[in-house]
């Protein structure tokens, strides 16, 4: 297998975990923080924008997982290197947006 196929399951790891709380926002009608916010990352987008920012996560996830090399679910470095990926996503996220909430930011 190439390096490059565990960059890329490990971002895709990192764009799956990104698109969970841009979708169950959306879906749920709350507004929530996008890049194409203003200011970036930090104003509020539309649950209509987080919806469809949602979906291009998933999808571009789904698409470094299934069409960049062949990942097996059963080889324990293309799971760890998605799993990693989604896993600094997760922390980052949590870290970002505790803050936000906290009124911090």
């Amino acid at each position: 297998m190439q390096w490059y196929c565990y960059v890329a399951y490990f971002l895709a790891g990192a764009f799956l975990v990104n698109a969970i709380p841009h979708f169950v926002n959306g879906v749920s009608g709350r507004p929530f923080p996008t890049p194409f916010a203003s200011p970036p990352g930090r104003g509020l987008s539309s649950p209509v924008v987080n919806v469809l920012w949602g979906t291009l996560n998933f999808a571009v996830g789904y698409v470094l997982v299934f069409f960049v090399g062949e990942f097996q679910p059963r080889n324990i470095l293309h799971v760890l290197a998605m799993g990693a990926g989604g896993l600094l996503m997760a922390i980052m996220s949590a870290r970002t947006f505790g803050q936000r909430l906290a009124g911090k930011q």
